[in-house]
């Protein structure tokens, strides 16, 4: 049975410096670095216009298509994504550095559909598939964390990979003596 961390050492970093090269050829970094951004937009008009309808009982078809197109650009985000992990790590999801947001995205997805399902179904009433899409947006907002986290990793291990490679050799100092 393949292990998430299957073929990677621990403390090893996240990326190989292969598949960091291919991250930084690959045209979908700047796509998931486009998308997450409006996604994250989207997700706090789409909460402003959620919890108005929920408070205040207004805008209910606002607050409704908000959430679909949130829904929308999440699927596409995800489907971008795995397109990106091929190209970077050679399997469409699961890479084993980005397992666990793998994971958790899918849940993220489940909530965000369980939504559009009582919403075409007519099951529930307005208020509580509204409470669906709060939940829905609140494993969003710890997926995002998850991911703003591995970004910094990333940055920082970029940078330790950088000065690592701008250092004088040691061996080499040692000859030259």
């Amino acid at each position: 049975m393949r292990t998430p961390f299957a073929g990677r050492k621990p403390g090893s970093g996240l990326y190989t410096p292969e598949e960091r090269r291919r991250r930084d050829e690959s045209p979908w970094t700047l796509v998931q670095g486009i998308l997450a951004p409006l996604q994250f937009l989207v997700f706090l008009i789409s909460l402003a216009l959620v919890l108005r309808a929920l408070l205040f009982g207004v805008g209910e078809t606002a607050a409704m298509v908000s959430i679909l197109i949130k829904t929308l650009v999440l699927l596409t985000i995800m489907v971008t994504g795995s397109i990106w992990e091929k190209q970077v790590f050679g399997r469409w999801l699961f890479a084993p550095a980005f397992f666990w947001e793998d994971v958790v995205s899918f849940a993220v997805i489940a909530l965000h559909l369980a939504y559009v399902v009582m919403l075409f179904a007519g099951l529930g009433t307005m208020a509580e598939q509204l409470a669906v899409a709060l939940v829905a947006y609140a494993s969003y907002v710890v997926n995002a964390g998850q991911f703003l986290l591995k970004l910094r990793a990333a940055r920082l291990e970029g940078q330790a990979a950088d000065d690592a490679a701008d250092a004088p050799n040691l061996d080499e100092g040692r000859a030259l003596a």
